[in-house]
């Protein structure tokens, strides 16, 4: 291929023969691995688990045995706290609030009991009149006496004249006109007071995902190294959407339903004390059946939360890479991986929801009983009590015990979504990282670091506090302008060393730039000035301005020169809005090769003086390879480079090579230097590498010492002179 176009096609040894210039370098490259296969050149990691992203580009963390392993996910045990209710409720408002919240609740079920009891009393007065009607035509009304509890007759011209009872004298519209008052008054207070509920409840959900939030973009790389990104989507997806519409309605149902079951109770002990003691009976039957419910049922909920993650953690992954899972053919592998998480999700999905049906079936039946029992008892008293006494105690039973279920099973499905908030609260405590800006009488001229002189002073780095260290008593000095390389095994530290760079994970000991301590200013303004070229590049979704530019801080001119440099002008001008056209996630509508040239034009804008590379040149064509070389040669001379290596050949001709071992720095020299000792872990790779390969590397590092020592010694000269 060749600018879009096929240049020609044929098997591998017809091409050899075609005089291409692309494929004549790939013949020479075939005449070398002819002696000694050059995979044994590279020395290349296990694979990425995470990427920290700087104003510059991004460091990559690997999976090797210097990493943090991924650590099971945690799952409470036992009730939910009463910290967690506490957390949720004040984030939804202060104290003040939260207490007249808590008095309109009140207020409404006053009224809406007074409005049944008034309703009993209504009836009663009318059951009253009716008992003692003297004549068809004079209709007298008894009327107690204030001094006598005698009644003595007096006469009404019909029914809706003033009736008398219990020493009220009330007609029946004045009763209307107080039952329609009663009515009118809880409605509207009902609807201020769950106005004002669901606001608090919006208020604290918001609250809990804006603190989880920046609790996670502030938290170590270290949190980020053992908790997979499905956990993380599974608190703020399945765990939010929860706290957001089923922990309110269930909230607001155990309130409502509390109020309503002591309002009940009281209601029916003014008309019948009796009927206290199988409603005192129920309630404690209730409560311990939901004890029993409530010991399996939170236990499964918080199993069901576990068992999601990997659902999504699965999902993630496959998205991600969708295109190599078609092109190897592996879909029916994958569906089966995730049918086997979601066969396990729905497993602690359906014996919570069987649990929960089970439980209803208990409460239904006891309900049933308890109906029963009171409709008998008044069969037994006969005439004794008003009829309106008999209605009101019958509904307020049937009330109380569908009160009682309901409010059972959302009390214990309250409980259940508190798992939610209790999940969320865990990434609200997560350890965060250093403060992002300086104090003010630390704060790093504006010109930091003028030369990119970096020092390692006695620095050891892990992860956790319960590991061993990554890095082990690391001191050396680099000097300014130096190009050094960083060579090492699978799990040497040389990630780790960027890590501690960066200060990704906190360290023991010092790091110096250009004479400041990293530890003593903030991270924004050491992570900014530190440029980076990654082997993966990592491009954001948005326009090509901010993945050049993110903090606007640059004239148009600069990201067009420095999109000049890497021959991607033409390519920039050629999407719809320039500077301003959208790239896909990740940079999928460029090719690989443009996605790093873009992150190096990214380098170039910040102008660092200091640069680290991640072997930026393994996965791009040789055409690109070139391109990079050249231009890292010649816009970041003055510049400070590390160069994490994964191919000897890329490093040879640096000033230095650091050879990393076990977290520790074995050999730090001109690599010329290096290969002279030939019990060297240097010249033990080289070795390795095989006899063409070993010859070019050492012909590599020769010329370079020789180039630079003539170099020294002309400058030295011309000092002299």
């Amino acid at each position: 291929m060749n600018f879009g176009t096929i240049q020609s096609e044929g098997t591998y040894h017809a091409l050899q023969n075609s005089g291409t210039e692309f494929l004549k370098r790939l013949t020479t490259q075939d005449e070398d691995n002819d002696e000694e296969s050059t995979t044994t050149l590279l020395y290349k990691r296990h694979s990425s688990i995470q990427s920290v992203k700087s104003m510059a580009s991004s460091v990559e963390e690997f999976k090797t045995m210097e990493e943090p392993p991924e650590v099971a996910e945690m799952r409470s045990t036992g009730t939910v706290s009463g910290k967690v209710y506490k957390s949720y409720l004040t984030a939804g408002g202060n104290c003040c609030a939260l207490m007249f919240l808590l008095v309109l609740c009140v207020l409404t079920q006053l009224l809406a009991s007074g409005g049944d009891y008034w309703i009993t009393y209504w009836v009663n007065l009318e059951e009253y009149n009716y008992n003692h009607k003297t004549s068809p035509l004079a209709q007298p009304l008894l009327q107690t006496s204030p001094n006598s509890s005698v009644a003595a007759p007096t006469v009404a011209t019909n029914i809706t004249d003033t009736e008398t009872w219990q020493g009220l004298s009330l007609s029946r519209d004045t009763c209307v006109y107080i039952f329609s008052a009663i009515t009118v008054t809880t409605v509207i207070i009902t609807l201020f007071r769950s106005y004002m509920f669901f606001y608090m409840c919006m208020r604290a959900s918001r609250r809990l995902h804006d603190t989880m939030f920046n609790s996670i973009t502030r938290a170590t790389m270290y949190f980020f190294n053992t908790n997979t990104s499905g956990r993380i989507l599974n608190r703020f997806s399945k765990d939010m959407g929860s706290i957001d519409e089923q922990l309110p309605a269930a909230l607001i149902d155990c309130l409502q339903i509390g109020l309503t079951l002591v309002g009940i109770i009281v209601v029916v002990g003014l008309v019948n004390f009796w009927l206290m003691i199988p409603t005192v009976f129920i309630g404690i039957l209730f409560y311990y059946l939901r004890n029993f419910y409530l010991s399996t049922s939170r236990s499964v909920k918080r199993l069901e939360g576990v068992t999601r993650s990997p659902v999504f953690s699965h999902l993630n992954a496959s998205l991600q890479g969708l295109t190599t899972i078609r092109a190897f053919h592996a879909q029916q592998v994958l569906e089966r991986e995730f049918d086997n998480h979601q066969d396990l999700h729905s497993t602690a999905w359906y014996i919570f929801i069987a649990s929960s049906r089970a439980f209803g079936f208990w409460l239904d039946g006891i309900c049933l009983l308890y109906i029963s029992f009171v409709t008998f008892s008044f069969l037994v008293m006969g005439s004794e009590t008003f009829g309106g006494n008999v209605g009101l105690a019958i509904t307020q039973a049937i009330g109380l015990t569908g009160m009682f279920q309901w409010g059972m099973r959302q009390s214990a499905e309250l409980e259940n979504q508190m798992t939610s908030v209790e999940r969320v609260l865990e990434y609200t405590n997560v350890e965060k990282e250093p403060p992002l800006e300086s104090a003010p009488d630390k704060k790093p001229p504006a010109n930091w670091p003028e030369e990119g002189k970096i020092t390692f002073s006695r620095v050891y780095m892990t992860y956790s506090p319960n590991d061993p260290p990554v890095l082990k008593n690391l001191s050396f000095t680099i000097a300014s302008k130096e190009k050094v390389g960083i060579v090492g095994r699978t799990g040497a530290g040389k990630s780790s060393l960027i890590a501690a760079l960066f200060r990704l994970a906190e360290i023991q000991g010092e790091i110096e730039i250009d004479y400041i301590v990293t530890s003593s200013i903030g991270l924004h303004e050491l992570r900014s000035k530190i440029s980076i070229i990654p082997q993966e590049p990592v491009l954001f979704s948005g326009t090509v301005r901010k993945n050049l530019d993110p903090f606007d801080q640059y004239q148009d001119t600069v990201l067009w020169n420095a999109l000049e440099e890497v021959e991607l002008k033409e390519v920039v001008q050629d999407l719809a809005g320039g500077l301003n056209g959208k790239l896909s996630e990740g940079g999928s509508n460029l090719s690989v090769g443009q996605r790093q040239l873009v992150c190096l034009a990214r380098a170039i804008v910040r102008n660092n003086r200091v640069l680290v590379m991640d072997e930026a040149t393994a996965n791009v064509d040789p055409q690109t390879d070139a391109l990079i070389q050249s231009t890292i040669r010649r816009k970041f001379a003055d510049c400070t480079v590390l160069t994490i290596a994964h191919r000897l050949n890329t490093v040879m001709d640096s000033d230095k090579v650091l050879v990393m071992s076990a977290g520790s720095a074995v050999e730090f020299e001109h690599p010329h230097i290096l290969l002279q000792n030939k019990e060297g872990v240097l010249y033990g790779m080289v070795e390795q590498t095989g006899r063409v390969t070993r010859d070019l590397l050492h012909n590599i590092a020769s010329a370079n010492y020789k180039r630079k020592h003539k170099t020294e010694v002309n400058a030295q000269s011309k000092k002299d002179s």
